[in-house]
C-alpha cells in the first residue's frame, strides 16, 4: 500500500498489484514473473516482511534461473496494515501482528546465494538504493522502518469510500469534516 501510495511512474503498465485484497506473499513471486517476462528490465518488490516471508522461498527459484529481481523489504517488526486495522479500528487490540523473531534477512540472502542489504536510517537510503540497483543478481534490502507509521487513507471493512479514514496531516489541512472522515 505504502508503494502504491508513495511511489511515482513516468510511464504506464510498470505496475503489478494484488489491490490490497489481503494477499500477503504477491509480490515475491508475481516479481518472479514479471522478470521473466521482461528479463531486460529492473523489477523491484516493495513489501513487508511479513508478505516477503511467507514465499521466500522463491528465492531459490530467483537464484536458479538468475532473475535480478529486488526484494525491498519495508520492515516494522509488523504485519503493518493488520497492526493498523487493530489500532484504529479495534480499540489497540493487538492479536499476532508483532513479531520480534523476525530471521536476519541479510544471513537469509547469503544462505539463497544473492545479495543482502541493509538500511537502518534514512541518511543511508539513496547509497544503499544505488547499490541495489547496480547489483546484476537478485537483491533482498531490510529496510527498517518507523514501526508505528500508518498507510493512509484507508476504508474500513464494510465501509462505503465517503467514510475513509485519513491520516493526521490531512485532518489538520481541514480537508474533511469531522474527525476521521474523509469526502463529505
Amino acid at each position: 500500500m505504502w508503494a502504491a501510495q508513495h511511489y511515482k511512474f513516468n510511464k504506464p503498465n510498470r505496475w503489478m498489484t494484488s489491490g490490497g485484497l489481503g494477499t500477503m506473499g504477491y509480490g515475491l513471486p508475481a516479481a518472479v514473473g514479471v522478470q521473466i517476462a521482461h528479463p531486460e528490465k529492473l523489477v523491484v518488490d516493495i513489501a513487508g516482511e511479513a508478505s516477503v516471508l511467507m514465499t521466500m522461498q522463491e528465492m531459490s527459484t530467483a537464484v536458479q534461473y538468475n532473475l535480478p529481481i529486488k526484494i525491498f523489504i519495508l520492515n516494522n517488526q509488523y504485519m503493518g496494515m493488520v497492526r493498523q486495522w487493530q489500532e484504529l479500528l479495534h480499540e489497540k487490540n493487538y492479536s499476532e501482528s508483532y513479531s520480534e523473531a523476525l530471521p536476519d534477512f541479510l544471513k537469509m540472502a547469503e544462505a539463497y546465494g544473492c545479495k543482502g542489504i541493509k538500511a537502518e536510517n534514512p541518511s543511508e537510503l539513496d547509497e544503499k538504493i544505488q547499490e541495489m540497483i547496480d547489483y546484476k543478481g537478485p537483491v533482498i534490502f531490510d529496510c527498517h522502518v518507523d514501526p508505528n507509521e500508518n498507510c493512509f487513507p484507508m476504508i474500513p471493512s464494510g465501509k462505503p469510500h465517503n467514510q475513509m479514514i485519513l491520516g493526521p496531516n490531512d485532518q489538520e489541512e481541514n480537508k474533511i469534516k469531522g474527525k476521521g472522515k474523509a469526502l463529505v
